[in-house]
């Protein structure tokens, strides 16, 4: 008897069913079976699934008489057919990653459940991404007694990425409803109402492909047979709740259709036909009569407003709404504000109630406009075209500017008042690059722009001028701008390519390592680089301004990587590892920085490096962090020999020296002066006019929230823990939240909460935010340890401690111990916190002054003057030169 059968069901699928069985037999557990079940194909399905069964005697074949007609029979073919104890189900267009079947055959031996469920992945098979199905729900390794304890898993209704036990499934009786389309819907219905004891895995078990030109069932949305089955199923699944006594579990049942099902097909209603939509609607509409009011109150309130339209029978409006779910989310045509509500369209009730949305809230560079094309036309060159613009919540000003940004050109334009409303633009313009364009406004009060992506007809022919191509994209369909595939744009990609094929950081190395033997060094030039040339930040600009400032015999260079829009208009600029940047970092007597020039790049004989080092705390660092403990012996040397290139590192105290140097073996110099990037913090003056820049209302305090990164989930924007929604639904009308994220972090601020988070991950210079702010909440970032030097109230969120200090970075501190401020694990303990903030603050005042004197005890100000003082100005052998200042490209 094998350990698992796995039930691969196939029907005119002889090309892509050896990619699956194959997945099923590479699997690290090698004691199963492979069922084939052919639901009487009539293609060469059959020739193929004997060649399989042939060839590896764990394969068999069962090939149906007639065909069913959809996925319910051949699974429980498989299931009547399978040896083993359990059993998985296998679509032959998809596959199983390599440890699936021993993984969850293990958690149900350790667990006792009857049945596992994993994460499943859609893989898009022309890019070869993967996304993960609600990763939220497999976010936690758990047992869940009974879907009553976690009624959200209605979400997954697949039967794909779980394995079961069999005699739990011939117990019950349970089997797939034949000759119906969503079988899995009813199915999972009805696993759901007779499991007590099932677990849940976080790791993906099952890859979900998706083709190009996939015609599986669930993407047919264009079919009215697709909605008809997809409601029915959702009816079918609710009465089998009800039979199986969990009627108060179909409200539950009721917002998974609401949450998953419907949008599938309201975010393609702009591109359907009038009839389809109106139909659609009656289709719906039964099934929505009977959805609570509170069940439509927790959907998105886009939704929610499709639902009261579908209700109303009101299809043209329908679609309107929809084109706000997806793509460019366009705000309404029209809005009403009452007793502080907001109402989508010109009508007020509660099902077109947006107020959640906060659209009429969001600052001025945030504000939703709706721009429509209503006519778009090629003539010659030129393209002209009419857009009418919605204002619903009267958000432009009394004076504007109004442009068409197109390729990184803005066009002025002049908007005219319409009759209905809003704005019409004659709009004229000579396409020169691709890009999508916007409409934009600029407020000249104070500079502040807004700009949105402009609607099209779904179904606009192409437009072409000059050899671009106007047409719509996405199934909210906005206008894009094709560039064309001229022959000097080939020719310039293949230069480019040969180019980049020459230009191999190997390359360079190669000729930096000769220039550095013959060229001499410039005894009056230094590089400069902060954050790998990500910024003109930190020490290293204070230190640069303290040069300028002196006016000492120094050409300073600044390596940047992509933006230049942040350093001073003076400021001579070298793009980072670019030909020049070879040449200036070989001829340079002076690197300064503050995380670390090029790895294996030796310093030439003769140059002085100034580490300042960018930030201390209690996370690991150097040898102890994570990317360096690992048993690879290359990184290590490669870090160590990087370190022997310092001349001199900076120091703000005796902590920062017990643990960094001592972590990264450093043994050269240290400047105790403090930290250059600090002296700003210590002067305490934020820059004029940065409330307004970032537009703070007046009255509102300031919460700076500056998570760290975790080293297992880069990029990904999880270090943001906070519940922003429930911290702008209690405090939005007190605080504005700056949303500091880490620079190898990524988080888009949902459009919800724009009204009370401010994205300032991008602002070039942490210090002004640090000055502005009312009080910092972070978590193990070094923020916590230069923002002690403003003694200003500082909360950690802490939610993943002991996960962080004991399988993630790792620490030196005990933080809870310590911290100078209180350490929350909930959101609803960091509102009470910030609603008794000065009491709070208080109470902290002790450990609040340790801290400072652990981590800031030499922030006295005047640690760039030292610095260039001691680095610098006694090492300079020609005083009559002076500083030069240009700019490069």
């Amino acid at each position: 008897m094998p350990a698992c059968s796995v039930v691969v069901i196939t029907y005119n699928d002889a090309a892509r069913l050896p990619r699956a069985v194959r997945s099923v037999l590479n699997q690290t557990l090698r004691d199963l079976e492979v069922i084939i079940v052919d639901d009487d194909s009539t293609d060469d399905t059959a020739r193929v699934a004997g060649e399989l069964a042939r060839a590896d005697r764990r394969v068999r074949y069962i090939r149906r008489k007639t065909n069913s007609g959809g996925c319910g029979a051949p699974r429980n073919d498989g299931i009547d057919a399978a040896l083993s104890p359990t059993v998985m189900f296998l679509d032959s267009d998809d596959e199983l990653p390599r440890h699936a079947v021993k993984s969850l055959l293990a958690e149900l031996e350790r667990t006792g459940a009857q049945f596992v469920a994993g994460q499943i992945s859609r893989l898009y098979e022309t890019s070869r991404r993967q996304q993960r199905y609600y990763p939220h729900l497999f976010a936690r390794r758990r047992v869940v007694e009974g879907i009553r304890a976690e009624p959200e898993l209605f979400l997954d209704s697949f039967s794909t990425n779980k394995l079961y036990d069999v005699a739990f499934l011939r117990s019950k009786a349970l089997r797939f409803p034949e000759g119906v389309h969503f079988e899995d819907h009813v199915f999972s219905a009805e696993l759901y109402s007779v499991a007590d004891r099932f677990a849940v895995v976080p790791w993906v078990v099952y890859l979900w492909h998706r083709a190009p030109d996939d015609t599986s069932i669930s993407l047919s949305h264009k079919e009215m047979e697709n909605v008809r089955q997809r409601v029915r199923a959702a009816g079918t699944s609710d009465r089998i709740l009800t039979e199986h006594g969990l009627a108060d579990l179909v409200p539950e049942r009721q917002y998974r259709f609401l949450r998953q099902d419907l949008p599938v097909y309201l975010h393609w209603l702009p591109s359907r036909e009038p009839v389809w939509v109106k139909e659609f609607a009656a289709v719906v509409r039964p099934y929505l009569a009977g959805v609570p009011a509170e069940v439509l109150e927790r959907v998105h309130p886009i939704v929610k407003v499709c639902c009261a339209l579908i209700l109303d029978d009101r299809p043209e409006e329908l679609v309107v709404a929809a084109r706000s779910l997806t793509g460019p989310q366009a705000p309404p045509r029209a809005a009403v504000r009452q007793d502080g509500r907001t109402y989508w369209g010109t009508t007020v009730a509660p099902g077109l109630d947006i107020t959640r949305l906060h659209l009429a809230e969001l600052p001025f560079p945030a504000s939703r406009l709706r721009h429509e094309v209503t006519d778009v036309a090629a003539d010659g060159e030129e393209v002209r075209m009419t857009v009418h613009t919605y204002d619903p919540f009267g958000a432009l000003p009394a004076e504007w500017e109004a442009f068409l940004e197109v390729g990184g050109e803005r066009i002025p334009i002049d908007p005219q008042p319409s009759g209905s409303g809003g704005y019409v633009s004659e709009i004229t313009f000579v396409p020169g690059k691709g890009g999508d364009p916007r409409l934009g406004f600029t407020r000249l009060s104070d500079g502040h722009t807004t700009t949105d992506r402009l609607l099209v007809d779904p179904e606009l022919p192409p437009v072409k001028a000059r050899g671009y191509t106007l047409e719509p994209v996405g199934r909210a369909a906005f206008l894009r701008v094709k560039a064309p595939p001229y022959r000097t744009r080939l020719l310039r990609r293949v230069a480019k390519k040969a180019l980049r094929r020459w230009s191999t950081p190997q390359n360079k190395l190669k000729v930096y390592k000769v220039l550095i033997r013959v060229v001499p060094r410039r005894r009056d030039l230094a590089l400069f680089e902060s954050d790998c040339g990500k910024g003109y930040t930190g020490s290293p600009r204070a230190l640069y301004e303290e040069l300028r400032r002196r006016e000492l015999p120094v050409t300073a260079v600044w390596s940047v990587a992509r933006n230049r829009a942040h350093f001073p208009s003076d400021a001579v600029l070298v793009r980072r590892m670019s030909w020049r940047y070879i040449w200036t970092m070989a001829r340079a007597a002076y690197w300064v920085d503050s995380h670390g020039f090029p790895l294996d790049f030796p310093k030439p004989p003769g140059t002085r490096y100034l580490q300042t080092w960018h930030g201390q705390g209690i996370k690991s660092i150097g040898f102890d962090a994570p990317d360096l403990r690992a048993d690879f012996a290359r990184p290590r040397e490669q870090w160590q020999e990087a370190i022997r290139r310092w001349d001199a590192l900076v120091s703000p105290g005796a902590e920062f020296e017990r643990i960094f140097v001592t972590a990264n073996r450093y043994t050269g110099p240290i400047l105790r002066y403090g930290t250059p990037r600090c002296d700003a913090l210590v002067r305490g003056e934020a820059p004029e006019g940065l409330r307004e820049a970032l537009e703070i209302p007046p009255g509102r305090k300031v919460l700076l929230y500056a998570p760290t990164y975790r080293d297992a989930a880069k990029y990904t924007g999880r270090s943001v823990r906070v519940d922003l929604d429930l911290l702008a639904e209690e405090l939005a009308e007190e605080w504005v939240l700056l949303l500091r994220t880490h620079p190898v972090d990524r988080y888009r601020v949902p459009q919800h909460v724009r009204h009370f988070v401010r994205p300032a991950g991008s602002y070039p210079e942490i210090n002004d935010l640090m000055l502005l702010s009312d009080a910092l909440l972070t978590d193990y970032s070094s923020v916590s340890s230069d923002y002690a030097v403003t003694g200003k109230p500082m909360l950690f969120y802490l939610d993943d401690w002991e996960e962080y200090r004991r399988t993630e970075r790792g620490v030196y501190h005990d933080l809870p111990a310590i911290a100078p401020g209180p350490c929350v694990r909930t959101t609803e303990e960091l509102i009470a916190c910030l609603r008794d903030l000065p009491a709070v603050h208080a109470s902290y005042a002790r450990r609040y002054a340790e801290w400072r004197r652990l981590w800031c005890a030499e922030e006295r100000g005047h640690a760039s003057a030292r610095a260039v003082e001691d680095f610098f100005a006694g090492s300079l052998a020609v005083p009559e030169l002076s500083l030069v200042w240009g700019t490069t490209t």
